[in-house]
């Protein structure tokens, strides 16, 4: 029998859709709470097991109480052993770092932890790399190139990982950035350690990658393009990113870098709004329309730095109604690869899988593959 460790973050990813990129810290928490916003970790980590159904009697699994794992792993009808003691409500990064310490005493084969880059650090500051670990992405910032491309990808990984005798494992990144400096849109990320993590080739996340200058002017073009394509009465949905950010800046309107702007007739409808914000706005119009990009060396699409672009809002939208601006440089880094959805709605991702087409000059466009 497999003894696999869960460690789930209960409020990883809350300011994702709440717009406040990022949870760190319970100022954050608290505002995302207030705001009706909750963790969608559960639910997440709930996907994940169902790929494992057909293990249940293989494995079992070591958690803490509540919610940083008890709950759903019961929940899924595996055997559980609950380790530890928390204050319900009141989890911190101690928690995590002291659960996976005291897994890894417990002789865990694997430590499955549900979060985003901060929890990364937790883990990695308490076992480094002395136990295999899969990271299961739930927060809003992920850099970090030891987390599954999507939950249901992630009991992929832990299912072959079980199956396999020999286990082939390979560093991984941990990476996490200044969220306060993020807030004001000053990107920082730093290397802290790695992990050990199963060899899954396309199924892992790739390190997150940024534009080079020569990509820049070819991006300018590309952001004039999309403003002249722009329809009377339509609300435009600007998602995050240096590549979309020259839309705003071809219009001259105040652009929130990190955050997702709304736009009507070329004129500024709001800036930086939260996914409620955006739902509200939309019933205002007869049309709504997404231009997003795909984050550079990983492909996500959704699901990674704007989750504000929640599931109702994009099954609204229509897959018709999504353009993707991105350089032919980055498209060229991410092939063969496909862009990836992973918006916590499987049938919504499955929906979106297929071909879409994304514009690189007024005659030229690239058919490019997404998938889940």
């Amino acid at each position: 029998m497999y003894k696999i460790g869960l460690i789930i973050n209960p409020v990883a990813g809350i300011g994702g859709r709440a717009g406040l990129k990022g949870s760190d810290g319970v100022e954050i928490q608290q505002k995302a709470l207030a705001a009706g916003f909750k963790s969608l970790a559960p639910e997440r980590v709930g996907l994940a097991l169902e790929a494992l159904s057909e293990f249940r009697d293989e494995i079992e699994i070591i958690t803490f109480p509540s919610e940083m794992g008890e709950d759903v792993a019961r929940a899924a009808g595996f055997k559980t052993t609950v380790l530890g003691s928390i204050q319900s409500g009141k989890t911190t990064a101690e928690d995590t770092i002291r659960a996976a310490q005291d897994m890894m005493d417990a002789g865990v084969d694997l430590i499955v932890f549900a979060g985003g880059d901060g929890t990364a650090r937790n883990i990695c500051t308490a076992v480094d790399d002395k136990v295999p670990t899969i990271g299961l992405p739930c927060g809003v910032k992920m850099h970090s190139s030891v987390y599954a491309i999507t939950p249901r990808r992630a009991g992929e990984v832990i299912k072959a990982f079980c199956d396999k005798e020999e286990k082939l494992l390979v560093d991984g990144e941990v990476m996490d950035l200044d969220e306060e400096a993020y807030r004001n849109e000053d990107v920082k990320a730093k290397l802290y350690g790695y992990l050990k993590v199963p060899e899954a080739g396309a199924l892992m996340q790739k390190r997150k990658t940024g534009s080079g200058y020569s990509q820049d002017n070819q991006l300018k073009l590309l952001g004039m393009m999309f403003v002249d394509r722009m329809e009377e009465d339509v609300l435009y949905i600007i998602g995050p990113g240096s590549s979309t950010s020259h839309v705003m800046k071809d219009l001259g309107l105040q652009n929130s870098l990190l955050g997702v702007d709304l736009v009507a007739n070329k004129k500024l409808v709001a800036n930086d709004v939260n996914e409620a914000q955006i739902w509200q706005t939309m019933q205002k119009y007869p049309k709504t329309e997404i231009i997003a990009t795909v984050i550079g060396g990983q492909g996500h699409l959704f699901g990674r730095g704007n989750q504000q672009l929640s599931p109702r809002i994009i099954r609204e939208v229509g897959k018709g109604g999504i353009h993707i601006l991105a350089s032919k440089q980055k498209l060229a880094d991410l092939y063969p690869n496909p862009f990836l959805v992973d918006t916590g709605d499987p049938e919504l991702d499955a929906s979106l899988c297929g071909y879409i087409r994304v514009p690189q000059s007024r005659t030229q466009d690239i058919t490019f593959k997404i998938d889940r």
